[in-house]
């Protein structure tokens, strides 16, 4: 809708976890690299935590896309739902050739452990990626830790790489898991991003979207987006996006803390006071605070004047 008014060749804030779009911060070259070097150590767990909306996912398909497939068979597995059985049919499923039928139950172990020797007689390292690992049951979190041990008499045949929220800690801290835990060699846990991260993520999605403008967001627009959002990228996105609308039904040519404040009125999730409050209430309610205070420290010299000798 804004995109020509802009100069945009694209939508730069879109929800969707676009690769293309994975903009190059510190802290996701810091967790790609890692990644990198978990896999060519090539055993244990690796685990990747962080808040919803921190961009878990798109960190986990731009890994993906980044994976030399002449050495690496990856499996991924995007609903974490699943039963032992459906997990290893998952997996069965992604790696072995399209259309090739499933064995029975009773043989599917069998059947992944061949699989798995062909691939690593291939020289190719099989890696099972599970997104939104803290929603697997705890019957096949086990599960998947138990197929880890299928190996030859020199290397593991499957290694793992789990993606989740922090509820994934808390399941992973539960005593029946600390065979498990002894087995996560390598962790990376992303941050909400600060004031200069968000400047850059803006700035870089607006860039990749074909923006060659002046900049499009105000100093004050952007201190808000980082309050507002707490710095989670899902929430930038939704905020950025609602403010570009609301500066280009305005007809204004950079989006202004005005813009901002109006989308984050409109959003749940964003900072509750911030998206409660207008401007003049925040002064409102701070000149409240603050009367309140005096009067708390003027009656409080008056008693001790009553009692002074």
């Amino acid at each position: 809708m804004y995109l020509e008014f802009f100069g945009l060749q694209a939508k730069p804030f879109a929800l969707t976890p676009n690769p293309a779009f994975l903009v190059q911060l510190a802290p996701y070259r810091a967790c790609l690299n890692l990644l990198r070097v978990a896999l060519a150590e090539g055993e244990g767990f690796v685990k990747i935590t962080g808040e919803v909306g921190t961009g878990k996912t798109l960190l986990c398909r731009a890994f993906l896309n980044s994976l030399n497939r002449g050495r690496y068979q990856p499996a991924w597995l995007p609903n974490s739902g699943l039963t032992p059985l459906q997990l290893q049919q998952a997996l069965l499923c992604e790696l072995q050739a399209p259309g090739e039928p499933l064995p029975e139950p009773h043989a599917l172990l069998d059947a992944l452990n061949r699989r798995l020797i062909e691939l690593a007689a291939a020289g190719k390292s099989t890696v099972l990626l599970i997104d939104e690992a803290q929603a697997l049951p705890p019957e096949t979190l086990e599960a998947v830790r138990l197929l880890t041990n299928l190996e030859t008499e020199r290397r593991k045949l499957l290694q793992v790489v789990l993606f989740g929220q922090p509820e994934l800690d808390r399941l992973l801290e539960r005593p029946e898991f600390r065979q498990m835990r002894q087995r996560i060699t390598f962790s990376y846990c992303l941050e909400p991003l600060d004031r200069h991260e968000t400047e850059q993520y803006l700035n870089q999605r607006l860039a990749q979207a074909g923006y060659r403008g002046a900049p499009l967001f105000a100093p004050g627009a952007l201190r808000l987006l980082v309050s507002g959002s707490g710095g989670i990228p899902r929430l930038i996105n939704i905020l950025a996006n609602k403010a570009l609308m609301v500066a280009f039904g305005q007809g204004r040519r950079q989006v202004g803390a005005g813009h901002v404040r109006r989308a984050l009125r409109d959003t749940e999730g964003a900072r509750p006071f911030l998206r409660r409050l207008p401007p003049l209430a925040d002064l409102l309610l701070w000149g409240l605070l603050t009367l309140a205070l005096l009067l708390f420290l003027l009656s409080g010299w008056l008693w001790w004047q009553e009692r002074a000798p």
